[in-house]
């Protein structure tokens, strides 16, 4: 599998998601899309990473732009945690990892010892003509949400 790259055109997908039933990056067409890619719901980085962006959604929203966050987990956990913080950003489900595959997201990784294959936290900015803008590849996560609005005002 090749890494995509600035430039590169967008690697359509269509996942479960909340609160849409079913998204597909291709109905996007013409807006600007954040998608990012998280390895669970409910824990500590993800919380604060979807909390953040969706504090800076209506200033997202008017940029022109919308937020899709992507994880292997179910559509009925993304239900509990998109309740549960009152999120409002585009909750996907990727649970056969094919979106997270197609975005080079998909890695081996390693904890206290033990590798294991799961998601490395990636946000991708992609132009209104399905481009990769910029890529923000293992993401940390204080102050990542206000980066990405900020390069939106580029």
């Amino acid at each position: 599998m090749t890494e995509l790259k600035v430039g590169d055109t967008a690697p359509d997908f269509e996942l479960p998601a909340v609160p849409l039933g079913m998204v597909k990056l291709s109905d996007f067409a013409g807006k600007i899309v954040i998608l990012y890619f998280y390895p669970k719901d409910d824990t500590t980085g993800c919380t604060a990473e979807a909390v953040a962006f969706t504090k800076l959604l209506p200033d997202i929203e008017s940029a022109g732009a919308t937020v899709i966050g992507v994880s292997p987990d179910s559509l009925a956990k993304h239900e509990r945690f998109s309740t549960k913080h009152d999120l409002k950003v585009i909750l996907a489900c990727d649970e056969q990892q094919a979106a997270a595959s197609a975005y080079g997201v998909w890695k081996e990784k390693s904890m206290y010892g033990r590798t294991y294959m799961g998601v490395e936290r990636t946000t991708f900015l992609i132009g209104r003509d399905r481009k990769l803008l910029r890529i923000w590849p293992k993401v940390k996560v204080a102050g990542h949400a206000e980066e990405v609005l900020q390069a939106l005002a580029v």
